[in-house]
């Protein structure tokens, strides 16, 4: 094979790679979304403890973060002082506890498809959070957006077969408090430099959201538990459900780190899809028209903001390309100039 085919067989495994991480993360996240709703719905395995299913969670990701940050080396951890982790992470903590324990008792309300359809909201959320905190500069036009994004939602809601007002509640409670952590990652991390990959997050976050959920469970979760005699722990399915939560942790580091966080967000609209109509087709939620017609409407309002980010981030990057051939003009100029001046020197002295 000449260069050119070496070349293409390149990019052909570059983009096959690609949509292997992309498909695996898919499938990952879908898993762990059905599984969740399979634990915790009263008409299936009728577990409906949702703290202490995120808590089984957060302590089996905790523990496999420290073995793989600890024995095996995998990621090196991130250095940071005992003030910086109680100002920045412990609130991070706190608010990702609060998103998975609402976002997980959702689902003992609410059918799969709708709730996909009100997750919609996230890019509502994050952008009206940021410019309340000042992160994010108000735009009309993203604004317009953001309001087609919501009236799309809120005719979902119409149209939903099996509305719950509690559910509704804290599905969308949930989608704040996420929104909210996302907007304190960059002010509390980003912005001092510190980078967390999912796996030095989960060391750091998973310990910090177990201990925050631990108060909830021991006065509403507990008592209920310790009377229910006939429980028994189940190690197969809450073995296999949290191993899922975890490798679905892995497939973000993949993800992103091959990818970017842009292709993440789109990977999760089609991930939206297929559960709507894995939801439909196979759990057997009606999904009406009006449903469908709503959540088209929020979709399309998504589609454009990733568009949008994604047009933004090409401008930065000409922008930074730009300003390096500046910077490079520049000290080439400076060196020519040097080079001259010693030069008139020279003949100067001869």
């Amino acid at each position: 094979m000449g260069k050119g085919g070496t070349l293409s067989d390149s990019v052909i495994k570059k983009i096959v790679l690609s949509y292997s991480y992309v498909a695996i993360w898919i499938f990952l996240s879908f898993t762990v979304i059905v599984y969740n709703k399979y634990i915790l719905d009263k008409k299936m395995y009728n577990w409906p403890f949702p703290i202490s299913l995120t808590m089984i969670h957060m302590s089996f990701c905790s523990t496999l973060a420290v073995l793989l940050i600890k024995v095996f080396k995998f990621v090196e951890p991130v250095s940071m002082s005992r003030e910086t982790y109680l100002r920045s992470l412990v609130p991070i903590g706190a608010l990702y506890s609060l998103s998975l324990w609402l976002s997980n008792s959702a689902y003992i309300h609410l059918s799969v498809s709708f709730i996909q359809m009100l997750k919609a909201l996230m890019p509502v959320a994050v952008y009206s959070i940021g410019v309340l905190l000042k992160k994010e500069g108000f735009k009309s036009d993203t604004m317009t957006n953001m309001l087609s994004i919501s009236f799309g939602v809120a005719i979902a809601a119409y149209g939903e077969a099996r509305f719950d007002v509690f559910g509704v509640i804290l599905q969308l409670g949930a989608v704040a408090f996420e929104a909210t952590r996302l907007v304190l990652i960059q002010i509390l991390l980003t912005s001092k430099g510190i980078t967390l990959n999912p796996i030095t997050s989960l060391y750091y976050v998973a310990p910090c959201c177990l201990a925050f959920l631990f108060v909830p469970w021991i006065y509403v979760e507990f008592p209920v538990l310790r009377d229910t005699s006939s429980f028994h722990f189940d190690y197969a399915i809450f073995g296999t459900n949290s191993l899922c939560a975890f490798a679905l942790n892995l497939a973000v580091f993949l993800l992103v780190g091959k990818t970017s966080a842009l292709t993440m967000n789109v990977a999760g609209v089609v991930k939206d899809w297929l559960l709507i109509a894995f939801s439909w087709s196979v759990i057997k939620d009606t999904v009406t028209p009006i449903n469908l017609f709503g959540y088209g409407i929020a979709f399309l309002g998504v589609a454009y903001y990733n568009h949008a980010k994604l047009q933004a981030l090409k401008a930065n990057e000409a922008q930074k390309k730009v300003q390096q051939g500046d910077e490079e003009s520049g000290r080439l100029l400076e060196e020519k100039g040097g080079g001259d001046g010693e030069g008139k020197k020279i003949e100067s002295e001869d």
